[in-house]
């Protein structure tokens, strides 16, 4: 039995990358990319935005702990139904994802 689950969980982190991280899948293996062409994310660079910490402007969503607001023409949407920041090495947003209007 022990080995069953040893080869379950090395074929679920090779399948997606790490434990516990869904959206490697459906982002890493999505093709997304930002306005300015870049991929949008490696394994560990995304993280979900709680929906308490977002609002909405006329000019784009406003990520209240980051202190940024995002534009509209620069978000994707998000299949999963949950707000996704990418992120580059220095910390500064490489792609941002968001339910699609409605739900």
């Amino acid at each position: 039995m022990i080995p069953r689950l040893v080869t379950l969980v090395v074929t679920t982190v090779l399948a997606t990358g790490s434990l516990g991280n869904a959206h490697d899948l459906w982002i890493n293996q999505g093709g997304y990319r930002n306005t300015a062409g870049e991929w949008c994310c490696g394994s560990g660079d995304c993280f979900v935005v709680p929906k308490d910490d977002v609002a909405t402007s006329g000019s784009g969503y406003i990520l209240r702990s980051y202190g940024e607001v995002v534009p509209y023409n620069e978000t994707q949407t998000s299949p999963d139904g949950a707000f996704w920041r990418c992120k580059r090495a220095d910390g500064t947003r490489r792609c941002f994802f968001a339910p699609p209007p409605n739900s």
